[in-house]
């Protein structure tokens, strides 16, 4: 790459631009995996190319090989509006809100819960238009892969982290806001056989701690907690702190942006 092409990249894509330094630096001080960064990073043209290269690398199995993976997921980024910015905005959010996250190229190459959530959008993609099989045999990978199970189906939107993701499930009517964190263990479910709109609707800016159930078609306001562990059976008001089994309002949520801060801690003043 020349300069005047760094400079360029550096105007134009300051996280591309940064994913490569770091990707750089790493390859001189670790040489043993040197082939891999330059086959995963900085033999690619954009981080869009990183994302599906890497996805396709983790999902790959004897039933659709590497380069019939690449070719799809290639097909699914059309579907997804402004896949450009969504991958930065929660690149960013892993960045931003987990304190072991000290470079951009950490979720990028070994975070699962950022490895699922973007082979969710893409598998979201594909099921919009009609490839639903295909939708299905991602979300089947990534839920055997990454041990978090999305249905194809569920809404998403940008900004999110999955903090250490295992045992994440969502259901198919789900939908989840922007800039909303969920750490492990947490599942937006039914709560029956019921078909139909039957899961959660989270707000934006909402953080559910590890291990939370919330369940049935119901809401959860903007900038809301759930404690680690709760049951949440009926509607969570905005700004506020739920705990409990069943989860019942135990305070505000302490701070503007709860999903931001991570403070997953009951203060004296959140008790009754």
């Amino acid at each position: 790459m020349t300069t005047s092409q760094k400079h360029r990249i550096d105007r134009c894509d300051p996280v591309w631009s940064q994913v490569r330094i770091e990707a750089e630096a790493t390859a001189e001080s670790e040489p043993i995996l040197a082939s891999f960064l330059h086959s995963t990073i900085l033999d690619h043209d954009s981080l869009e190319s990183v994302i599906l290269h890497r996805l396709s690398q983790r999902l790959g199995h004897h039933d659709v090989s590497f380069a019939s993976l690449r070719q799809a997921l290639n097909g699914a980024v059309e579907g997804v509006g402004e896949f450009s910015e969504i991958i930065r905005a929660d690149l960013a959010a892993v960045f931003d809100r987990d304190p072991a996250c000290n470079r951009l190229i950490d979720p990028l190459l070994y975070f699962k819960g950022f490895h699922a959530l973007e082979t969710h959008r893409l598998a979201n993609s594909l099921w919009k238009t009609g490839r639903r099989d295909f939708a299905q045999y991602l979300q089947s990978m990534s839920s055997s892969v990454f041990t978090v199970d999305i249905h194809p189906a569920a809404r998403i939107g940008r900004g999110i982290m999955f903090d250490h993701a295992s045992g994440v499930v969502i259901g198919e009517t789900a939908v989840i806001g922007d800039n909303s964190s969920l750490l492990h263990g947490v599942t937006l479910g039914g709560s029956g056989k019921d078909s139909g709109d039957r899961h959660p609707k989270i707000g934006s800016n909402v953080m559910i701690g590890a291990g939370a159930k919330i369940l049935g078609n119901i809401h959860v306001g903007d900038c809301a907690r759930v404690a680690a562990g709760s049951v949440v059976l009926k509607d969570v008001p905005p700004q506020t702190t739920v705990a409990g089994v069943p989860a019942k309002v135990v305070g505000p949520a302490g701070c503007p942006e709860p999903a931001r801060t991570m403070n997953q801690m009951l203060g004296l003043g959140d008790a009754d």
